[in-house]
């Protein structure tokens, strides 16, 4: 196998623009030519004074969930000006990998996280979310998203509040240059993290896009997000590993083992 198996493909990256860099280099330690396009953008929550007052409260609650990086990257300041010894004495979950180590990059000691996906159902398979009637517990989150996660603990009993740390909004882009890079081929495989990026794309290149959305081969880490995109039409959907590392595992190996 080269160890440059990406080399002369490009692959479009549509994460928000803050979060694309590991990833880019990723494709670019393998000779690929990354696009990045990012659809959508990070952005403070409505409320910032509602943020802070939940943040405030931090102590009352028996566990801490944290949905994404992002959810502790954006509640952390918040936290740390009320909290200066954050993170110990808490009980900390995280849906994901990815959020468990940025987590523990801020001092936290033992996060409660699934090994398999990083979704809502395999968090709530552990152990930790079985017993649960009687306590708080508070999500930290971007505005909106799935319910499934709060709406599951509350059954179970318990009380659930949401810290709403961040809001995602749609660029304002213009999509030509990228649809002209697309139709000369520019563009081989497209990868999507979430399922506001996937509809985000579609919106952004409109119909003049929709074929080549289709047509071009989907890396997505999520199987839910994949099977979204396959209702949008795209023919060709590749459920990845989990993490940017598993993401461009396997467009490597699409190019190197199959369409090179």
């Amino acid at each position: 196998m080269s160890d440059t198996p990406l080399t002369g493909h490009g692959i479009l990256v549509t994460r928000p623009a803050d979060q694309a860099p590991g990833l880019v280099a990723r494709i670019e330690a393998l000779g690929g030519t990354a696009i990045v396009f990012p659809c959508l953008t990070i952005a403070a929550p409505t409320d910032t004074q509602a943020l802070a007052r939940v943040i405030g409260g931090l102590r009352g609650y028996d566990l801490i969930v944290f949905v994404s990086p992002t959810s502790v990257e954006r509640a952390w300041p918040f936290i740390r000006e009320r909290h200066g010894d954050w993170p110990r004495g808490y009980n900390l979950a995280a849906v994901g990998q990815g959020t468990a180590r940025m987590l523990t990059s801020f001092g936290a000691q033992r996060v409660h996280v699934p090994e398999g996906s990083a979704d809502s159902e395999h968090l709530l398979a552990l152990d930790a979310f079985q017993q649960v009637a009687g306590k708080r517990i508070l999500i930290v989150r971007g505005e909106g998203g799935r319910e499934l996660l709060a709406e599951t603990l509350r059954e179970r009993g318990a009380t659930v509040d949401y810290a709403e740390a961040y809001r995602r909004t749609r660029p304002q882009v213009d999509p030509m240059p990228l649809l002209d890079l697309w139709r000369n081929g520019g563009i081989e495989a497209v990868t999507v993290t979430s399922r506001e990026i996937l509809a985000n794309l579609f919106e952004l290149l409109g119909e003049a896009g929709r074929e080549l959305i289709e047509t071009t081969p989907m890396f997505i880490h999520h199987a839910g997000i994949a099977e979204e995109a396959r209702a949008y039409g795209v023919r060709t959907v590749v459920q990845t590993p989990t993490g940017e590392a598993g993401l461009v595992s396997a467009v490597r190996d699409w190019f190197n083992d199959r369409h090179g």
